[in-house]
């Protein structure tokens, strides 16, 4: 019963729409009419600057690290912490709060993966920075290279969890199904 309680209290956790609290907050803006629609660190950077930007990413991160880290006290089986990983990275992605519509996962799936994979995710994340910086700043080119990475660093790091990583990684390339069409099609993401 605890445990299937607190797989709810994932999903609602990730459900919490950073970036649509950042800007609205902050600015009286709502994300999602403005710039790429998207409640997620990239567009509220887009649209209100680095700092919102910052704060966004830093949320959709923390969200998701408390939720995997606490589910570790919940129960220690990697199978469900791998079920708190999902729940949070569905909320985020299919928000309780925003109509079951919400951002892509990248940011909520890092969090998640730096409480099960520290090392691997901060290699991860030090792909992220070096595709974003050196393929144009794109950071849905970024991210998918990141969400690609993660498998093969946990390969030779933490080899039980890169199901995980491979789950989380199908996710966020089905989340990014559009950015993918532009890239293919060099109009950009």
């Amino acid at each position: 019963m605890l445990a299937a309680f607190y797989l709810l209290l994932c999903y609602l956790l990730g459900s919490i729409p950073t970036g649509v609290i950042v800007a609205t907050m902050s600015s009286d803006v709502d994300v999602r009419t403005l710039g790429s629609g998207n409640i997620g660190a990239t567009n509220v950077t887009r649209v209100l600057g680095r700092s919102h930007g910052a704060l966004t990413l830093g949320g959709d991160l923390v969200k998701g690290f408390v939720a995997v880290g606490a589910a570790h006290w919940v129960s220690p089986s990697l199978a469900y912490v791998a079920l708190a990983t999902f729940a949070v990275f569905g909320g985020h992605c299919w928000s309780a709060y925003l109509g079951f519509r919400g951002g892509k996962g990248v940011a909520t799936s890092a969090g998640a993966m730096l409480a099960i994979a520290p090392l691997a995710t901060f290699l991860a994340a030090t792909a992220w920075m070096l595709v974003f910086m050196y393929g144009g700043h794109k950071a849905s080119k970024a991210s998918l290279a990141a969400a690609a990475a993660l498998p093969i660093l946990l390969a030779l790091t933490q080899p039980d969890a890169v199901w995980i990583a491979l789950a989380l990684g199908l996710g966020i390339a089905l989340r990014h199904r559009e950015n993918i069409h532009r890239l293919r099609s060099g109009e950009g993401a």
